[in-house]
C-alpha cells in the first residue's frame, strides 16, 4: 500500500499498524490524508494482459466514458461510525487501493480515494464496547454526528469514531481523503443532488416499494427529515413534495404538528439506499466495491442513481468471511478475528496477502490461517525478487517494488515449529536458537526475521501450546524415527561439513531414507528406491511436535540442531514407553 514501506526498518507506517489496538489508539490529530501523492506513471495498456483481478477491475474503470472525459477517477469506500473500524475496514480499502493502484498505471492517470463516513445516520443501538453507555442511550435516533461522545475526547460520539477510522487507515500508510455526511449535507455539497432527487421522488419511490412490505410501503420516502425540536431522524411519510420549494411536509406522528422542511442545508438525510444513490450522482463516484450482503442495495441504488441522471460506479461484489467451522462471522456471537489478534500473531503484509487472494470467494478468517497466509506473502516476496511480475499478490501489497528487508530466510511455519520443539516462549530463546545454527539470520540482515520470531513466540505461546496434542508412536513409527536418530548421528560430521545452504536438502535425504520401510512405502519413479507416503512425515510432527503438519523436516534440524533432534526424538519416544 501506498505510503507504508512493508518489510523493513523504513517502514513506520507498518511498525505501527503491528501495534495497531483500535480501542486504544490516540485519534487527536489525525489528517485524514496520508502518503504521498503517487508519482505520475506514464500509461502502460499491456497491462490490461495481466491475469490478476485487480487490473481486471482497473479496466472496467478505465473503459468508462466519464473517466476518459475527466481524465481521472474517483474511488470510494464507506464507514459507518456507529462503531469502531475493523478487519473488515481494512480489507475493503486495501483492496480498493490496489484497483486505485492498477488504474493509475494501466492509464497513466490521477486518482482519488475517498474514505465516506456516514456520520449522519441515526444511531439505532447502543454498542456494548463503549463507556458511559446511557449517554448514548439518551441520543438514540439522532445523527451519530450529533450525539455527545461517551469517550469525552470529541465534540460528538461520530467525530470520535471519524478520528479513530482517520488514525486507522494512517497507521497502515493508506493514501485517502476523509469525507463526512454530515459535512457534505449541512454544507450544501448534496443541495443540488437533493433537489434533483426532490423533482423525482415519485420515480425514486417505485424503485423501492417493491422492495417493501405494506405497512413500510405507505410510509417510505427517500427523505428522512431532522425534527427541528428532537433532533430525531425521521422515518415518516410526506404528506406533500413541494419541489418548486425545494421542502417536504410531513407530521409528527406523536404530538400531531405539521413541519415543512428544506431538503437542503442538512435539515434532512436521505434513507439509506437512496443516500447511496445521492452519493455516488453529486460525486461522480466511478468505483466502490462491496460485501455480498448488499447485492441488492447496490442493484436498487445504481437504478436510483440512474433517475437522478447519474451513471452509477463500476462495483465488485466481494465474499464475506466464515468462521473455523465455516459459519457466517457474527459481531453478536463474537466468532471473528479481529485485526488486532492478527496482528499480535502475524505481520500486516499477511493480513493484505489474505485480503488480496480471491476476494471472490468465501474464505474461512481463524487464527489457523495465519501461519499459512504469512508464509505465502513471503513465498510470493521471494518470486518477486526473480521477476517483476505484476500478477504477484506481493507486488500489489508493495506497489509495484519491494522494499529494503522484505522477506525473511525463515519461513513462519519454521519458526513454530522450532517454538514447539524448544518450547520457546520468548523471541529471546527463539534468537538463541538461530544464533547457533543459522548465525547469518540476523535482525540487522532482515528486519522481516525479527518481526517474525516475535509474532512466532507470541503464536506460540497462546494458539499452539495449550493445544499441543502429542501422540504415541505406533511399533513401525517408533523403528523409523530410532532409525532417523541413527542416521544423524552417524552423518552429522559429513553434514556439519557441508556449506549452510546446503544441509536442510542433505538432512531431508536422511528422513526419506528413514521412511522407506513399512507401512510408508509407496512406488517411486525409480522402482529400487521407493517413495515414502505423507503417513511418515505425519508421524514426525505429530509424535515428535504435537501438530498435525509442519514444513519440511531437514530445514526444521538444520535449525534446532542435530543433537537437539536426536535429543528429541530419543526423549519422546522413552516418555511413550514409560508412559505405556
Amino acid at each position: 500500500m501506498r505510503g507504508a514501506r512493508f518489510g523493513g526498518q523504513e517502514c513506520p507506517a507498518v511498525e505501527r499498524a503491528s501495534r495497531f489496538d483500535a480501542a486504544r489508539v490516540d485519534p487527536a490529530g489525525a489528517r485524514g490524508h496520508v502518503g504521498p501523492a503517487m508519482e505520475r506513471l506514464p500509461a502502460d495498456p499491456s497491462l490490461r494482459d495481466i491475469r490478476a483481478w485487480p487490473f481486471e477491475e482497473a479496466a472496467k474503470v478505465a473503459d468508462r466514458a466519464s473517466v476518459k472525459a475527466k481524465g481521472t477517477a474517483l474511488f470510494e469506500t464507506g464507514y459507518g461510525p456507529s462503531g469502531l473500524p475493523h478487519i473488515g475496514t481494512f480489507g475493503e480499502v486495501a483492496r480498493t487501493t490496489w484497483v486505485r493502484r492498477a488504474f493509475e498505471r494501466l492509464t497513466g492517470m490521477p486518482s482519488r480515494l475517498l474514505a465516506f463516513s456516514d456520520d449522519m445516520d441515526a444511531l439505532r443501538k447502543v454498542p456494548d464496547n463503549v463507556p458511559n453507555p446511557e449517554l448514548l442511550r439518551a441520543h438514540l435516533g439522532r445523527p451519530v454526528s450529533r450525539i455527545p461522545d461517551p469517550f469525552g475526547t470529541h465534540e460528538s460520539y461520530g467525530a470520535h469514531n471519524n478520528a479513530r477510522l482517520r488514525a486507522f487507515l494512517e497507521a497502515f500508510g493508506f493514501e485517502f481523503e476523509f469525507a463526512s455526511s454530515t459535512d457534505y449535507y449541512s454544507s450544501g455539497r448534496f443541495d443540488q443532488a437533493l433537489l434533483r432527487m426532490l423533482a423525482v421522488h415519485e420515480e425514486v419511490r417505485q424503485v423501492i416499494l417493491p422492495t417493501l412490505g405494506p405497512d413500510r410501503r405507505a410510509t417510505y420516502s427517500p427523505f428522512l427529515p431532522i425534527h427541528p425540536k428532537t433532533g430525531i431522524v425521521m422515518q415518516v411519510p410526506m404528506e406533500e413534495v413541494r419541489p418548486e420549494a425545494g421542502t417536504v411536509v410531513w407530521r409528527d406522528p406523536e404530538t400531531g404538528e405539521r413541519f415543512e422542511t428544506p431538503v437542503t442545508g442538512g435539515h434532512v438525510k436521505a434513507q439509506w439506499k437512496a443516500d447511496w444513490a445521492l452519493r455516488w450522482y453529486a460525486l461522480g463516484v466511478d468505483y466502490e466495491m462491496s460485501g455480498k450482503d448488499l447485492i441488492d442495495s447496490v442493484k436498487l441504488s445504481s437504478a436510483i442513481c440512474r433517475v437522478l441522471g447519474g451513471e452509477p460506479p463500476v462495483g465488485f461484489t466481494y465474499e464475506l468471511f466464515l468462521d473455523a467451522q465455516g459459519q457466517k462471522i457474527s459481531k453478536s456471537k463474537g466468532n471473528g478475528l479481529t485485526i488486532e489478534e492478527w496482528l499480535r500473531y502475524a505481520p500486516p503484509e499477511s493480513l493484505s496477502l489474505f485480503m488480496y487472494q480471491q476476494p471472490g470467494r468465501a474464505k474461512r478468517l481463524h487464527f489457523d490461517v495465519i501461519p499459512r497466509a504469512t508464509d505465502e506473502y513471503l513465498a510470493n516476496v521471494e518470486k518477486l525478487r526473480t521477476g517483476n511480475d505484476p500478477a504477484n499478490p506481493a507486488w500489489h501489497i508493495h506497489d509495484g517494488a519491494l522494499p529494503n528487508g522484505a522477506g525473511s530466510p525463515i519461513t513462519f511455519t519454521l519458526l513454530l515449529n522450532l517454538a514447539v520443539a524448544a518450547n520457546a516462549e520468548t523471541p529471546e530463546m527463539l534468537w538463541g536458537y538461530l544464533r547457533r545454527h543459522a548465525p547469518e539470520a540476523t535482525p540487522e540482515a532482515s528486519p522481516m526475521l525479527a518481526v517474525l520470531v516475535e509474532r512466532a513466540s507470541a503464536y506460540y505461546r497462546d494458539m499452539v501450546k495449550p493445544t499441543k496434542r502429542f501422540r504415541p508412536a505406533s511399533e513401525p513409527e517408533r523403528e523409523a524415527l530410532l532409525h532417523l536418530a541413527e542416521l544423524l548421528r552417524e552423518n552429522q560430521p559429513r553434514i556439519e561439513a557441508l556449506p549452510a545452504a546446503e544441509r536442510p536438502a542433505a538432512i531431508q535425504d536422511l528422513v526419506y531414507d528413514a521412511g522407506r520401510r513399512e507401512p510408508f512405502l509407496q512406488p517411486g519413479k525409480d522402482p529400487s528406491r521407493p517413495g515414502v507416503s505423507r503417513a511418515w512425515f505425519a508421524a514426525i510432527y505429530q509424535v515428535l511436535l504435537g501438530q498435525e503438519e509442519g514444513p519440511r523436516f531437514g530445514g526444521f534440524v538444520a535449525l534446532y540442531g542435530i543433537p537437539e533432534t536426536i535429543a528429541l526424538i530419543e526423549g519422546t519416544l522413552n516418555r511413550s514407553a514409560d508412559a505405556a
